[in-house]
C-alpha cells in the first residue's frame, strides 16, 4: 500500500497560510527525521550574516539536500518546525518558504518558534523536519 496523506483541518485559516493543522499518514512508509538545517556552506561555515531571505533560501536548499539523499523531496514533509531569532523579520520573508512548499504541493503541519539564539549566533533561521515516503 502506498503512502496516503489526509489533511486534518478543523479550521481553515492555517491552509490559507500554507500549512495543515495535522496530517494522517498511512500505508507502507519510511520516515526521515531531519536535524535542524541552517544556512551553512558545504564545509560547515555560516553564510549570509544578517540576511534573513538569503539564509532562508540556503536553509531550504540544505533541507532539500538531506531529503534528496534519502530519495525524498519537500513533497514528503509531514512536519516542519521553524526556529528563528526574529519572528517579525522572518514573516517579512515567509513567502520564500511558502512558495517552495506550494511548488512542492505540500502544506505540512508547522510550528514557528522565536528563540533567543541558534547554535551559531549569526544564524537567523533553522528548519527541523520529518518526512515520510
Amino acid at each position: 500500500m502506498a503512502m496516503q496523506r489526509t489533511a486534518v483541518n478543523p479550521v481553515t485559516w492555517s491552509v490559507e497560510m500554507g500549512f495543515n493543522q495535522g496530517e494522517i499518514v498511512s500505508g507502507d512508509t519510511r520516515t526521515l527525521y531531519c536535524s535542524g538545517q541552517t544556512a551553512m556552506s558545504a564545509d560547515g561555515k555560516p553564510q549570509h550574516d544578517g540576511d534573513m531571505a538569503a539564509q532562508l533560501v540556503l536553509t531550504l536548499d540544505n533541507l532539500e539536500a538531506v531529503l534528496h539523499e534519502a530519495d525524498m523531496t519537500l513533497a514528503n514533509l509531514v512536519r516542519l518546525n521553524v526556529y528563528t531569532t526574529d519572528v517579525d523579520l522572518l514573516f517579512q520573508h515567509y513567502g520564500v518558504l511558502a512558495t517552495r512548499l506550494a511548488t512542492a504541493a505540500v502544506a505540512p503541519p508547522t510550528t514557528m518558534l522565536g528563540v533567543t539564539r541558534l547554535a551559531i549566533p549569526t544564524l537567523l533561521v533553522e528548519l527541523e523536519a520529518t518526512a515520510v515516503a
